[in-house]
């Protein structure tokens, strides 16, 4: 079975006192162009007033009025500490072998076509997927997060889904595939601009400069893109691709390409906890949010994403591959949305489905093992985090 972390923090509710008369404006919602200007103060060399000092209690993840440049003291500690796991685990797609790969696809028996198309169409929808949840952080979600222990999160990860684009960009310079072919595919192949489309409005609706919170439907905006990218996206769309390309590096096939998608595999996992954890915590500070209308909205969406990505897997794999077939993808899929809806308390949608991909689980829940391939250790930490067994 899958294994995510439920470390789900639970926050003090109470909002306290809006900040004293002089006191650091916060940044808010709107992000205008003066949120992060440093306030004149007539003597700079004087302490400042306990009074003014950030209160704890005071913080929020959306709608906070303390100071968002003031990264303690820390309310939201299970996002410091993911914080620091993503940072342990840093890598760069330089860092991986690709002339095992170069030499398989250069030979016209080493690969079947239908193998193949699975790595077109992989890197066809990864190569602009996570330049698609980078500019939803970077352009809409950072900007309303007003908990600097989640803001900071939120610029690990960001920089993490650069390093993942460039992972996929390395694999198709590697591979000297055709880029116009690759970099096009999510406006030229149906099964892929799908799920490009079915994402693009959560992004620009929180993305508009003259989006601001504050309003229960607004918020309810915000909380809806998050769900989204945590639990849809980086949680289920991209689970089809993950599958596939691991099943041939299991067959010692594209392996450079497949560790990769191990690193990143494991980073998305990271993300998606992160992503379920803050918007278990939103609903607690703000339970006004999750009425039935709304969970039922979510619900469907779930539903529309689920179909979404058994469609990317039928176009992926007309035919069985690797000892995998679409059907096979079904209940997976059904799994896995079943999975995320218990994470955020929505009732499962589907009847009762088994993972048919039990090792999957072993890639996300990855220590210190070896690879499948035997070239590297999977905890690829740095600097004083390493650790040689």
């Amino acid at each position: 079975m899958l294994s995510w972390d439920e470390d789900v923090a639970t926050p003090t509710p109470a909002r306290g006192a809006r900040p004293a008369a002089g006191a650091p404006r916060p940044v808010d919602s709107s992000f205008d162009d003066g949120a992060l200007a440093v306030p004149a103060v007539a003597n700079p060399a004087a302490e400042a007033p306990a009074a003014h000092r950030v209160n704890v209690a005071d913080k929020r993840i959306i709608n906070g009025e303390t100071d968002v440049n003031q990264l303690v003291p820390f309310k939201y500690k299970w996002a410091w500490e993911k914080y620091l796991a993503t940072c342990a685990n840093h890598w760069m797609p330089q860092e991986i072998n690709m002339s095992r790969d170069i030499a398989l696809w250069k030979n016209p028996t080493g690969l079947t076509e239908d193998e193949r198309r699975i790595v077109k169409r992989n890197l066809g929808f990864f190569v602009t997927a996570d330049s698609l949840a980078a500019n939803n952080i970077v352009l809409g979600t950072y900007r309303h997060i007003t908990a600097p222990e989640c803001r900071q999160f939120l610029l690990r990860q960001a920089f993490e889904e650069a390093i993942h684009t460039h992972a996929y960009q390395y694999i198709v310079e590697s591979l000297d595939l055709d880029e116009s072919e690759i970099f096009n595919a999510y406006n030229e192949v149906p099964s892929i601009r799908a799920k490009d489309q079915f994402l693009i409005p959560f992004i620009d609706a929180i993305a508009d400069p003259h989006f601001k919170t504050g309003t229960p439907e607004a918020d309810q905006t915000l909380l809806k893109s998050l769900i989204v990218f945590a639990c849809l996206m980086e949680g289920l769309f991209f689970y089809v691709g993950f599958t596939q390309i691991l099943a041939l590096g299991r067959q010692n096939k594209m392996t450079g390409a497949a560790e990769q998608y191990m690193y990143i595999l494991r980073d998305e996992s990271m993300h998606c906890n992160f992503g379920i954890d803050l918007i278990n915590t939103i609903k607690l500070e703000n339970p006004h949010l999750w009425t039935p209308e709304f969970r039922e909205e979510i619900r469907a969406l779930f539903r529309k994403a689920v179909d979404l990505e058994y469609a990317y897997a039928e176009d992926t794999m007309p035919r069985g591959v690797l000892g995998l077939n679409a059907p096979m993808f079904k209940s997976y899929l059904r799994f896995i949305a079943n999975r995320r809806c218990q994470q955020i308390g929505i009732e499962p949608l589907f009847a009762q489905e088994e993972n048919p991909f039990p090792w999957m689980a072993e890639m996300i829940d990855l220590k210190k093992e070896r690879n499948f391939f035997e070239t590297r250790v999977i905890e690829y930490q740095t600097g004083g985090a390493l650790n040689w067994d």
